[in-house]
């Protein structure tokens, strides 16, 4: 397939992923909308497709490897889901708190957002032992490649959106950031 098909792909992925936080983190009301929640769910559809699409022009899969590829790519990408589902869960947290968290509170969604990490670092490594007992290596590393550089698109833009705790000054400190003179 073209190269301007793939870069199309993931331009739609790309906007996909800015919709999913600038609803959810500008919603004004609780994270049990279902409203949003119905919105979020449908996106999340849409980037799965996309990114199908952007695997598929950019591995040029031959039939043998795509027949062993989709059918482990299916199982990750159902777990992935599990971790995405606990992921926009901690987004719509802190965003729906920000402004009051509490230091407390900061600690328990920092440990939560590591740890998720974490698990999805596992995932990928499940997933790449997986990926080599039916394809070739050349093949897996390029799926990792490619995996790697569509996460971060998603990365990147998730934290663009989030508000920033930097951007909220506290009781404690100046407009400079420095602690304020007794």
């Amino acid at each position: 397939m073209a190269k301007t098909s793939m870069l199309g792909a993931i331009g739609l992925l790309t906007i996909g992923a800015m919709l999913i936080v600038p609803a959810s983190a500008q919603s004004s009301g609780p994270t049990g909308d279902p409203s949003l929640d119905a919105y979020i769910d449908a996106i999340r559809a849409d980037l799965r497709s996309d990114k199908i699409e952007v695997i598929a022009t950019a591995m040029q899969f031959n039939d043998k490897d795509a027949a062993a590829f989709w059918p482990v790519y299916r199982r990750y990408e159902t777990e992935q889901r599990n971790l995405n589902d606990e992921r926009i869960q901690l987004i719509k947290n802190y965003a729906d708190s920000w402004a009051t968290l509490t230091d407390a509170e900061a600690r328990v969604l920092a440990q939560k957002s590591l740890e998720l990490e974490s698990r999805r670092a596992e995932l990928k490594k499940k997933y790449f032992a997986e990926f080599n007992k039916v394809l070739p290596g050349l093949t897996v590393a390029k799926f990792v490649q490619l995996e790697y550089r569509l996460d971060l698109l998603v990365d990147v833009k998730i934290a663009s959106e989030l508000p920033a705790l930097l951007a909220r000054p506290s009781a404690t400190t100046s407009n400079t950031g420095q602690p304020k003179p007794n």
